[in-house]
C-alpha cells in the first residue's frame, strides 16, 4: 500500500468512478490506473468499488471507509508540505485557483501582477468556471482556493471570506438613446427593452430576476452568455441593452456607456472559499491582501476556524 496508490483511488471516486477521466486528470493511463485499483484490492481484500460488468459503481461500505481514511491522509501529507514550506519562508510554489469568468478576467490579473513582484518563483493555474463547478472543484481538492459572487448571502461550503462588494451596471452603446440620460432607468423602462446577461439571470433564485417578478414585470432576455466580452459584443451589435458586474468594463470599452443599477437590484459580494481542514501557503494569505487590502490575516483565521467575519463596511469594488 503507497501514496500513489491513495491518489489514485481518490482520483477514480471524484471521476464519478471513470477510470478514463481520473487517469486523464492523473496523466496517467487507464490500464495503470486499472493495475493498481486491482493491486490495492487483493491486498486489503475486499472490493472497494462495486463492479457492473466492465464498469466501475459505487463503493462497497469497507471501500466508503478506506476512502475516508485516504482523503485524511492525502490531506495531512498536503499539511505537512505546506507547513514546512512556510516555514522555510518558500517563496516558489503553485496556486491553483478557481474563480467565475468575470472575476477570472477582470480582477484576478492585476492582483496576480502584483503578488508576482514579490514572488518571482510563484506558478498560477486558473480554472475558470461556475459558482458550483468552483466549488466542487474545492470539494475535491483540485484548487486552493475559489474566488466566488454571490447577491449578498454568504456562501454555505467552506471557510468564506468577504473580499469586496460590487454593484451591476446597464451598458450600452455611445449611440444609444439611454447614452445621455441623467434620469435613472427604471425598472418598468428596463424591462421594455431586450436583455444581454449572464447565463444565471434564467435561474430561479437568481434575485436580479426575481426583482422584476416581485414587480409583476417579465424582462426580455434577448441574448445569454456566460463572459461579460461575449455579452459585450453583443451589446456593440445593438441586439440588447447590456445587464453585467460593473468591473467587467475597462479602459478599451470606451466606445460603452455604464449606467448604475444600485437603485434597481441588490449589491453584490465577491468571497474567497478556502478548505478550513487545509494549512495554507503563504502566499494565498498574500493575494487576499491583494483583493482586499482591508482584510486581516486574523480575520482569515477566523474564519478558517469556523468563525464567519462580519459584513459591515465590506470595502467597494475599486
Amino acid at each position: 500500500m503507497n501514496l500513489a496508490q491513495m491518489r489514485s483511488l481518490l482520483a477514480i471516486m471524484d471521476a464519478d468512478c471513470n477510470i478514463s477521466l481520473a487517469a486523464s486528470r492523473l496523466n496517467a493511463t487507464q490500464p495503470a490506473l486499472s493495475r493498481q485499483l486491482k493491486q490495492l484490492e487483493e491486498e486489503l481484500g475486499f472490493q472497494i468499488f462495486l463492479r457492473r460488468g466492465k464498469s466501475l459503481g459505487q463503493p462497497t461500505p469497507s471501500g466508503a471507509a478506506v476512502l475516508g481514511h485516504a482523503r485524511k491522509l492525502l490531506g495531512e501529507m498536503a499539511n505537512i508540505e505546506t507547513l514546512a514550506a512556510n516555514h522555510r519562508r518558500e517563496t516558489r510554489g503553485l496556486m491553483r485557483i478557481a474563480a467565475t469568468q468575470t472575476l477570472g478576467r477582470f480582477v484576478l490579473p492585476p492582483a496576480l501582477r502584483r503578488l508576482k513582484r514579490r514572488f518571482a518563483d510563484l506558478q498560477f493555474r486558473l480554472h475558470p468556471g461556475g459558482e458550483g463547478e468552483c466549488i466542487a472543484m474545492l470539494e475535491r481538492d483540485e484548487i486552493d482556493l475559489a474566488l466566488v459572487s454571490t447577491e449578498g448571502e454568504r456562501p454555505a461550503a467552506f471557510a468564506a471570506i468577504p473580499l469586496f462588494s460590487w454593484q451591476r451596471v446597464l451598458v450600452v452603446p455611445a449611440a444609444h438613446s439611454w447614452a445621455m440620460r441623467e434620469r435613472p432607468v427604471t425598472l418598468a423602462e428596463l424591462a421594455d427593452v431586450p436583455l444581454v446577461a449572464a447565463e444565471t439571470i434564467t435561474r430561479h433564485d437568481y434575485k436580479l430576476g426575481r426583482s422584476f417578478h416581485a414587480a409583476g414585470l417579465h424582462p426580455t432576455i434577448a441574448c445569454t452568455a456566460r463572459d461579460a466580452d461575449t455579452m459585450k459584443t453583443f451589446v456593440r451589435m445593438d441586439l440588447g441593452v447590456g445587464v453585467m458586474a460593473e468591473m467587467a468594463l475597462t479602459e478599451q470599452d470606451a466606445d460603452l456607456i455604464a449606467l448604475p443599477t444600485g437603485h434597481l437590484f441588490p449589491g453584490c459580494i465577491t468571497w474567497a472559499l478556502l478548505r478550513g481542514d487545509r494549512i495554507q501557503r503563504d502566499f494565498i494569505f498574500e493575494l487576499l491582501r491583494e483583493l482586499a487590502p482591508t482584510l486581516s490575516i486574523e480575520a482569515i483565521d477566523k474564519a478558517l476556524q469556523g468563525d464567519a467575519p462580519s459584513l459591515p463596511g465590506l470595502t467597494p469594488m475599486g
